[in-house]
């Protein structure tokens, strides 16, 4: 018999959700990651972190990984005597960029490698639960998979499906010091939109799916949206401001998720690999665009999303 492992490492990426007109279903995989030490221990409870939300973060029951972690518990039926929780934040909190999905993705992964009753982490079944726990698939299913998914309700609950990103975007964040919730955003969504709006970003959010995949120069038409950036330019209006100056570039900008940083979508040079925005423009122009005080992060489309550092298995 194998003996149970104690101790299990867990990194989770950032994820941009939406896209532009994919809202509620379209989620795009970053590298910027979050690490997770998780170690059972003979009793209570210790929380320790490092980067990003280190000072802010609680260190009790209240945190969001460990409530994630005791909610998969009690879905395997099991309880340990005691937790270790040691993180090191890479992910701007409450930025838009995923990382209250990657606590949640972070906490249920670390129980199912843990809990000794299991042999494998059913990604479908994650997904579930951390969809109930989150309430939003479209970052979870992102932050689990890796590159662009594609997440939606069947009968029996969220269903994800993954897609490759051309080798050729380069996604570049810019990320504002404010901070936004996801309820306060979501808030001033209408309760109805026009039929010809929803069918206008029906048509962008499958025109998205073409240029994510495997034609970038469709970028900028493809992440046109009428359905909730607009909608909620008063809860931050220097990032609509921002997007609409660099889409005014032929720059494929859009809100991150719910807000207030801002995803660039480019396409990278084949031969010297510089940023290259469709237009030539490169990163330090993009700089020039943006307000001070906001940080830009250079990324790549995270392949892989979540994964066990210390090697438990994983079925999907």
């Amino acid at each position: 018999m194998t003996a149970a492992r104690t101790s299990v490492r867990i990194r989770v990426p950032a994820t941009s959700a939406n896209l532009g007109p994919a809202f509620d279903c379209a989620g795009l995989a970053l590298s910027c990651t979050d690490d997770l030490e998780f170690t059972v221990t003979d009793g209570g409870l210790s929380v320790t972190m490092t980067g990003e939300g280190a000072d802010a973060l609680p260190t009790d029951e209240s945190h969001l990984v460990v409530r994630a972690f005791r909610a998969a518990c009690d879905e395997l039926g099991w309880t340990p005597p005691g937790l270790r929780l040691s993180t090191v934040n890479a992910i701007p909190q409450g930025r838009g960029m995923g990382s209250s999905a990657a606590a949640v993705v972070g906490g249920v992964f670390g129980a199912w490698a843990l809990c000794p009753e299991v042999g494998g982490i059913d990604l479908d079944a994650v997904l579930r639960l951390a969809d109930r726990f989150e309430g939003h698939a479209d970052n979870v299913a992102a932050c689990l998979h890796g590159g662009m998914t594609l997440a939606w309700q069947g009968p029996g609950g969220p269903v994800a499906e993954r897609l490759d990103v051309d080798p050729r975007i380069q996604p570049l964040l810019l990320v504002p010091d404010s901070t936004l919730s996801t309820s306060a955003a979501r808030g001033l969504l209408p309760e109805a939109v026009p039929h010809r709006d929803a069918a206008y970003n029906a048509g962008r959010a499958a025109l998205l799916v073409a240029a994510l995949t495997w034609d970038p120069a469709l970028l900028l038409p493809a992440t046109e949206d009428r359905l909730h950036q607009r909608q909620r330019a008063e809860a931050m209006p220097d990032s609509l401001a921002l997007v609409d100056r660099l889409r005014a570039e032929g720059l494929a900008a859009v809100v991150s998720g719910a807000g207030p940083s801002v995803l660039v979508l480019g396409r990278r040079h084949p031969e010297d690999d510089l940023v290259d925005f469709g237009d030539g423009v490169e990163v330090r122009r993009v700089a020039g665009l943006t307000p001070p005080g906001w940080r830009l992060m250079p990324l790549s489309v995270d392949g892989t999303g979540v994964r066990v550092l210390s090697g438990a298995q994983v079925s999907s």
